[in-house]
């Protein structure tokens, strides 16, 4: 029988995939913590992070495809280790599996899938955390939903069957506008693909289901700006995530996407072409939306979340709580990047805490917990304004 590998005195950081999404959680972790190793197929990326954070970040090559690697990765891994999986969200349980084995925990920015979802089990009786939704949606959202929620607990208004409404909606957009409102960082088929993604929510206290993206845009007004948003995935489930599923007046519960004004009339073409296309001719227009609405060198990038919760309590003006937040950025420090991935680093370094106890989580929900992520996020530098609400 192979004995246990010792525990170390202090867990070692494992960063696996180093993409554009990556860099400034990547040099967030380095600052604090000389033993990060970041994994990836290539070390292009993290040269670039190492001259233009002026850190020394260490490096090594794994390819899961590649057996010997892969050995060579979790050779390299002991009990109570951290390991950050920014890879395709589809390789995520296949590495929390590995990785569960040799004791370590698991961060990740995706939503929990079936497959980890069905690694709760083994990673309670292994006694690790397997740490989801951590970035930005799903991730800052979840956060913002707890304290508005929380808000309204703290105001009394919640258990009294009063009318209410919850929005969330998150969208990253270009900083400049342009006629066609938009700009990919990354290949155009996920979004196309997710415009025909059914969409379930509650309106007017009744569950309703779209079809197709373009069939339920409304207008949004975030501090003067008008938005264009639109309901994705299923919303419903978050009713009892949020601690809401107790309210009978609750009339309206969405999660959405948030786009520039105009958005709508500058794709109905597009629309057109996603309703008939097959997979190939997605294909097809996803290389021409690339080649023609990519992000330039150097040009900024805007990422806007917004989620509010208002309550008509009987009095002239509905009470209400919310959390915005709006950041731009550009380079290796896009706002995309810096929102996602210094989310994820805190997850990380909240897992090194032992806030999290064995098993598959999906975000964090505790009030207290929320307010010290969003404090250190806001002490990074992102954007973050709050209405009625503490912080």
């Amino acid at each position: 029988m192979t004995p246990s590998p010792a525990v170390p005195d202090r867990p070692s950081l494992h960063w696996v995939g180093a993409g554009l999404s990556s860099g400034p959680g990547i040099v967030a972790l380095a600052r604090q913590h000389a033993d990060l190793t970041v994994w990836d197929v290539s070390p292009d990326r993290v040269k670039e992070l190492r001259l233009l954070a002026s850190l020394d970040i260490g490096w090594r090559r794994l390819n899961l495809d590649d057996e010997q690697l892969v050995e060579e990765f979790r050779a390299s891994l002991t009990p109570g280790d951290v390991v950050v999986s920014m890879l395709p969200a589809a390789l995520h349980a296949d590495l929390a599996e590995l990785v569960l084995a040799r004791g370590c925990h698991v961060v990740t920015s995706s939503y929990v899938s079936p497959e980890m979802q069905a690694l709760d089990g083994p990673a309670r009786e292994a006694g690790v955390a397997l740490v989801n939704e951590v970035g930005l949606d799903p991730g800052i959202d979840h956060l913002f939903a707890h304290l508005v929620v929380a808000a309204a607990q703290s105001a009394g208004l919640l258990g009294k069957d009063l009318p209410m409404k919850f929005v969330s909606y998150c969208g990253g957009v270009p900083a400049e506008p342009d006629a066609f409102t938009y700009k990919f960082s990354w290949t155009p088929l996920g979004v196309l693909t997710a415009l025909k993604n059914q969409a379930r929510f509650l309106a007017g206290g009744a569950e309703q289901v779209v079809d197709k993206a373009w069939e339920a845009v409304s207008r949004l007004d975030i501090a003067g700006e008008t938005f264009e948003v639109y309901p994705n995935r299923n919303s419903l489930p978050y009713i009892e995530d949020y601690g809401l599923d107790g309210e009978a007046g609750l009339k309206d519960f969405v999660r959405g996407t948030l786009r520039l004004e105009g958005w709508k009339q500058a794709w109905a073409e597009i629309f057109t072409q996603v309703e008939s296309a097959d997979l190939e001719a997605l294909k097809q227009l996803s290389a021409q939306l690339q080649a023609a609405h990519s992000y330039g060198e150097g040009e900024e990038d805007r990422v806007v979340l917004y989620v509010a919760l208002e309550i008509d309590a009987g009095e002239q003006n509905p009470w209400r709580a919310a959390l915005a937040l709006d950041e731009k950025g550009s380079g290796w420090q896009t706002a995309m990047a810096r929102t996602v991935s210094l989310t994820v680093a805190r997850a990380a370094e909240s897992v090194l805490a032992g806030d999290f106890r064995p098993g598959v989580h999906a975000a964090i929900s505790d009030p207290a917990l929320c307010r010290r992520w969003l404090a250190d996020l806001k002490a990074e530098g992102l954007n973050i304004r709050a209405e009625n609400i503490p912080l």
